[in-house]
């Protein structure tokens, strides 16, 4: 038995590969082209941090001017004059800084939103098996906490360092004017400011990138934890203390890496705020004997001691600039991971659309030619990083294909359903046709053109698609239904509502349309999920229909209902379903049998009873009989309207068969157990049970 203990923090653990990594060579040269749009606004911030560094060394000068020609001589009025104009420069650096703080922030939130929204669009565009290892908290936080971190990168330091650069060089100059005696004795400490920047520059770099792994992985344990599945599934198992136990591991080591970035910084400040004070007193020591010995006035070196503080800031600015860029480029290294990672579905230069064909019989024809496929290796889709998960081995090298040498047509028009055991590879060929995927060997092909050779939004306008996990947004009924036709009327969205079995219930809502469906619609049952969700699919009526299990949710009465509005909403479409309940697809143009990832057998349910293979296996451990008092289990047969035995039960059209299961399109009649049923039995009543146990799961 496997505990819930070290095995599983071990798994959950950042690797060291990932939290040890060196910043990319050339990362800094890739953050300019992301300046460019920003170049007017970074000049004149320029512009005025040079101001502010003016100022900053103008107001020491002048307390020069206002001690020795105003106050020691008792110039009233030369001192009122120096004291408006230090009184204006104050004003004036005042409106600088408001300058420079608008033109800060619209540099960097600007710089944000373009990060943001690059990155979003290019996650967007990444296959399906990214998203599928990727953990949604460290894609959140790639988002959130490193762009912000990388934009510090470009605007605060980028005002930092140059205003303390500047503020600097003038500083020095106008000491070297005053008193070079008392400059030379200040310098000769700035060396004991550099070197606990670069001291802790490197150890805090690292300390920073494992600090941003751990948060992304507590960010994506509550996500996983505080979405209501999460939540139901550490209910129902009774893990609330385990649970509890896991975050707290995570948030200790968060804690433990959040104290030593706070020792690091603070040591820094207060090696920094020792040296300031050994330098100033170097300066009132040596400056205060010349003053006595009259090689300069007091004023002399009150400026000079005002400028030393001047001299403090920049110089820790500077000395901790080096550790700021540092950690903000570990930002920008973890941004680029992902912009680095090119997405293994792409549109060829010069892809044309599909061509359009929403009429009805104009639907085009789906061709398997040689089709073999194997899922995508972790190190072709996704990051370690975004996984968070230091796994003991090695990646497997023996990536068996999923589907093999796989041929086959899908007429226009028609409907083909595909059946099989699990893990046959149903699920996969419907992945592929709306090139979730691509085939490593083989084509596809839509109406004749190869799926690499068309543009992605016709395809995606061409092919609807409703899984049997139906996914709903955290949005009303009305966004969910328009996600599909953003242009719909109210009409259009009742309409679809209706043929779908939903609108009863919609009506009967306090808010209808506008009614929020929770968490991944988690305020509605399984069916209503899968129902609003082939209303959406009604309203886009695309050409082409993929449906995986998509009534696999529903009771009898609304799958009957709904495979009738099926019917008739799926006529002069291409149809490909899947279909565990074989009694959903008895009426399909063509069933193809697919097993170890191969068309095993194909054709219509009367020729595939008649050939006795792997299709009539299934059939017969669906439909077998409870045992007879003969003892013997005759697998049903569709039989003649007119023909029925007494007591057989009738299902018109796709209504459900005995015992729930719901009938394929036209008339069926199946015989029932002795005892049992009797005529007259409608649908979704207790009628006679004749299936054995559950379907077969999703692929």
């Amino acid at each position: 038995m496997i505990g819930p203990g070290p095995m599983v923090i071990r798994g959950m653990g950042p690797d060291e590969s990932v939290t040890r990594q060196r910043i990319t060579p050339g990362t800094a040269k890739r953050i300019v082209p992301y300046t460019k749009p920003y170049r007017a606004h970074i000049a004149l911030l320029l512009v005025v941090t040079a101001l502010n560094a003016g100022i900053a060394v103008a107001t020491p000068v002048l307390f020069k001017y206002i001690i020795d020609d105003g106050i020691a001589v008792g110039d009233t009025s030369f001192v009122v004059w120096v004291s408006v104009a230090i009184a204006g420069l104050a004003l004036l650096g005042a409106g600088l800084g408001f300058v420079e703080a608008w033109y800060s922030g619209r540099i960097s939130e600007g710089l944000i939103y373009d990060l943001r929204t690059r990155i979003f669009d290019h996650v967007q565009r990444q296959p399906l098996a990214f998203f599928t290892r990727a953990q949604t908290g460290a894609l959140v936080s790639r988002l959130n906490t490193d762009v912000v971190g990388a934009q510090q990168a470009v605007t605060t330091l980028l005002s930092t360092v140059v205003s303390a650069g500047l503020t600097l060089v003038l500083v020095l100059i106008a000491m070297l004017w005053l008193s070079w005696v008392v400059t030379l004795v200040s310098l000769i400490v700035i060396p004991l400011f550099i070197l606990p920047g670069r001291l802790v520059g490197s150890r805090l770099q690292r300390i920073m990138r494992e600090h941003m792994q751990v948060n992304a992985e507590v960010g994506s344990f509550m996500n996983e934890r505080f979405n209501v599945t999460g939540a139901l599934l550490a209910k129902l198992y009774g893990r609330p203390e385990s649970e509890n136990g896991q975050f707290a591991r995570l948030a200790r080591k968060g804690r433990d890496l959040g104290i030593l970035t706070s020792v690091y910084g603070r040591m820094l400040f207060l090696t920094m705020t020792l040296v300031g004070a050994v330098a100033t007193a170097l300066v009132y020591g040596v400056g205060g004997r010349l003053v006595i010995e009259g090689a300069f006035q007091i004023g002399t070196l009150v400026a000079l001691a005002t400028l030393l503080t001047r001299l403090m800031g920049p110089i820790n600015q500077l000395s901790g600039a080096h550790t700021s860029v540092l950690t903000a480029m570990v930002s920008f290294d973890r941004l680029f991971e992902i912009l680095d990672l090119k997405p293994l579905i792409s549109e060829k230069p010069g892809a044309k659309p599909l061509p359009a064909s929403t009429t009805e019989g104009t639907a085009p024809d789906i061709q398997f030619r040689g089709v073999s496929f194997r899922y995508p290796r972790a190190s072709d889709v996704s990051l370690a990083s975004l996984e968070s998960i230091a796994f003991p081995t090695q990646e497997r090298t023996d990536n068996a294909l999923t589907l093999s040498d796989l041929s086959f047509t899908a007429p226009a028009g028609k409907l083909t359903a595909l059946v099989g055991p699990s893990g046959a590879g149903k699920t996969t060929i419907t992945h592929l046709v709306p090139r979730l995927y691509d085939p490593v060997e083989g084509t596809i092909r839509i109406g004749g053109h190869d799926l690499r050779d068309v543009t992605l939004k016709s395809l995606n306008e061409t092919i609807g698609m409703v899984t049997q996990d139906a996914h709903l947004f955290h949005a009303t009924i009305r966004d969910n239904l328009t996600y599909a036709r953003p242009d719909a009327t109210e009409d259009e969205l009742v309409a679809a509502c209706r043929a779908a079995q939903i609108w009863d219930l919609i009506e009967s809502l306090p808010d209808g349309f506008d009614t929020v469906v929770g968490d991944r619609g988690y305020r509605l049952s399984g069916g209503e999920k899968q129902r609003v969700a082939m209303a959406r699919l009604l309203l886009k009526a695309p050409p082409i229909v993929v449906l995986d299990e998509a009534t696999a949710h529903l009771d009898s009465e609304s799958e009957a209902a709904l495979q009738r509005a099926l019917k008739t909403a799926l006529k002069g479409r291409t149809s490909l379903v899947i279909a565990h309940r074989l009694s959903t697809i008895r009426d399909a143009d063509q069933i193809l049998v697919i097993d170890k990832g191969r068309v095993q057998e194909r054709g219509t349910h009367e020729e595939l009873l008649a050939l006795d293979g792997l299709y009539a296996e299934l059939y017969r451990t669906q439909f077998a009989h409870q045992p007879a008092q003969n003892g013997n289990a005759p697998m049903p047969e569709p039989a003649q309207v007119g023909a029925a035995p007494p007591g057989a039960v009738l299902t018109d059209g796709p209504g459900p068969m005995p015992g729930g299961a719901p009938g394929g399109p036209g008339l069926f009649l199946f015989p029932a157990p002795p005892g049992e049923g009797g005529p007259g039995r409608g649908p979704g009543g207790p009628g006679p049970r004749l299936l054995g146990g559950p379907p077969t799961g999703h692929d």
